[in-house]
């Protein structure tokens, strides 16, 4: 299988000449899931993004597959449970992209700022290992002495520090996870197209039955149609709706900002992922991460009004994580001349479901009450003095303190909407990046349903809690030999050990195809043997179509290898010139677009 410019073109022509059975709006990471599913059951399907793959929400997160322990603060066991499940479930069918990172949760008794205390921490850990299933493994919780975090984390603030809690979380790698879900999809026949802008509905009557649509990079304008069209554009969700002139819509989402910046590792030394409130009351909490050689902190959570395509990072987003970051690290000082890169996306929260933090979930905080009778029945339980029917009805009672009617951004909604509107239009909308498969499912059953009832025709859906993603075909429980024994090809190939263990970490099984370029092509001029097969497998299997494309979304170097960006950039560009034929003023072009995404990330406005 190939997935470059020349698929492009055939797909952009399939896609007009008969009807799809669904047709995706959206290529992140829900509609890249939606795909795999529809495509894997012989559903007609087809997908476009208006930017990159993976270019909006989907490669701007906090990049973990993250288990939800907070909300086990306020005993939402269901939620953490399922939050769990599907990590394990990603972990399965992706096994070379979300990878153990246990996270360290710092306590501190600042007295009304913090989320937990070491008593109730431990609490939450027991419960949330028997959820995760890791109890008695590698991976089980523990409890770290003050002096014990201060040994891991010197620069951490020792005022006040009373010990942590350790417990197993997982990094992510969010835009890898999208495209090699597309590249799936692909393989099993979808037709996914990136740069081409939907721009309105085709319709019968008053039933949408398919979308006009612009292509980026030709201007040319077409039309699509399919039996069913679902918007999965996340915090573009309204926007897509509103293409229907037709009819009014009430707005489903309240989109917010998060901010993530990066400095290099030596200036924050965090050993592990790091979780702790921010100390400012405000009822957040940040993370700091470690990711090759860099560490990164983040997030904000701001009601966003601008423009979707270009969220910004600003001096009050950076003041507000500085402020944050060396409170809690105040020997670092970091400065905003120490930030070598950043990000800002936008997160496509629900507006309704005032209070809750989940899938139609009633998630207000529980009163104080509340909460020291669940602390004692887990007690009790864990004495074996009471039953789990016991335990249940405690829980299921709780106390809610849900007076107000006005929610702040981080208490809105992180769930997840399902909608066939009265136009036709399947809309999912919301979530969390970890819920992307079941998210999926849902649609998918809802579309299997429609296509019988409506069509007469029968699919068979796959079993998606399995079914590996590309890349991802290998035992999951094997993730470290697996890559030692990929990483021994590209060796024998004449790669150093570092870069072919590098190579098949990052992309899995696909790395045998990347190392067997290596008898194919010649080195890009100006890049080494290792960056020129990474760089020519962007092109020939992932639909890479600009530069910012390869630096920002199909590797990490704009944001965890900025120290050497400089260095391939020439190459880089150079190589994609060829390969694409660019014209002197088409390259230049690229040059210059590329460049102002570097400078947007190194945040060179605020720097002046």
């Amino acid at each position: 299988m190939t997935f470059s410019i020349h698929d492009r073109k055939k797909m952009l022509q399939q896609l007009q000449e008969s009807e799809l059975d669904v047709l995706i709006i959206g290529g992140g990471i829900t509609g890249a899931g939606l795909a795999v599913q529809t495509a894997a059951a012989k559903m007609k399907t087809g997908l476009l993004e208006m930017q990159d793959f993976a270019e909006g929400t989907s490669s701007r997160s906090t990049k973990l597959v993250h288990g939800g322990i907070r909300y086990l603060k306020t005993f939402d066991v269901e939620v953490v449970a399922d939050t769990v499940g599907e990590r394990a479930v990603i972990q399965g069918i992706a096994p070379h992209i979300p990878k153990p990172d246990p996270m360290i949760l710092p306590i501190y008794d600042d007295e009304g700022a913090t989320t937990f205390n070491m008593f109730s921490v431990k609490i939450a850990m027991d419960l949330y290992d028997r959820l995760a299933n890791v109890q008695d493994t590698e991976y089980a919780n523990y409890l770290l002495t003050a002096s014990e975090v201060l040994e891991r984390e010197p620069l951490i603030k020792k005022e006040g520090l009373q010990g942590a809690g350790v417990y197993l979380d997982y990094r992510n790698n969010d835009s890898r996870l999208v495209i090699d879900n597309i590249k799936r999809a692909v393989a099993d026949g979808a037709l996914a197209v990136s740069k081409i802008k939907v721009t309105g509905f085709l319709f019968e009557g008053t039933t949408i039955v398919g979308v006009k649509a612009r292509d980026e990079l030709t201007g040319d304008v077409i039309e699509i149609h399919a039996k069913y069209v679902v918007n999965t554009s996340g915090a573009w969700a309204d926007k897509i709706r509103n293409l229907n002139f037709k009819r009014a819509i009430t707005p489903h989402m309240r989109p917010t900002k998060g901010v993530h910046l990066v400095v290099d590792a030596k200036r924050l030394p965090v050993p592990q992922p790091t979780y702790f409130d921010t100390g400012k009351q405000d009822g957040r909490m940040v993370f700091a991460i470690p990711r090759e050689n860099k560490t990164y902190f983040g997030t904000t959570d701001t009601d966003y009004q601008g423009d979707y395509e270009h969220p910004e990072v600003t001096q009050k987003d950076v003041d507000y994580l500085l402020e944050v970051i060396n409170y809690r690290y105040p020997e670092a000082k970091i400065t905003l001349d120490d930030i070598e890169a950043s990000w800002a996306g936008i997160r496509p929260l629900l507006s309704n479901n005032s209070g809750s933090d989940y899938n139609g979930g009633d998630n207000g905080a529980i009163s104080d009450r509340s909460f020291q009778r669940v602390i004692d029945v887990v007690e009790e339980y864990k004495r074996q003095e009471i039953t789990k029917g016991e335990v249940e009805r405690v829980l299921n009672n709780l106390e809610m303190s849900r007076e107000e009617k006005h929610t702040s951004p981080s208490s809105v909604s992180r769930g997840s909407s399902l909608e066939r509107e009265e136009d036709g239009l399947i809309s999912l909308s919301g979530g969390k990046i970890t819920d992307y498969r079941k998210m999926a499912e849902g649609a998918f059953n809802l579309i299997q349903k429609l296509l019988k009832e409506e069509h007469n025709q029968e699919f068979t859906g796959i079993d998606s809690k399995h079914y590996p993603i590309s890349g991802g075909d290998f035992d999951p429980t094997k993730v470290k030999e697996t890559v030692e024994k990929l990483a021994e090809a590209g060796k024998e190939k004449g790669l150093s050990e570092e870069d072919a263990t590098y190579i098949a970490d990052f992309y899995g099984t696909n790395a045998t195809i990347i190392f067997d370029a290596i008898d194919k092509i010649e080195p890009f001029k100006g890049l080494s043997l290792a960056e020129s097969i990474r760089l020519w497998y962007a092109l020939e299997e992932e639909m890479t179509l600009t530069p910012a494309d390869y630096i920002v979304r199909r590797t990490n170097h704009l944001l965890f290898q900025r120290e050497t960006l400089d260095d391939i950039l020439p190459g880089v560009v150079n190589g994609m010139a060829q390969y694409y034929d660019w014209s002197a003023e088409e390259t230049e072009k690229q040059k210059q677009a590329l460049q102002a995404v570097i400078d947007e990330s190194d945040l060179k406005k605020l720097k002046k």
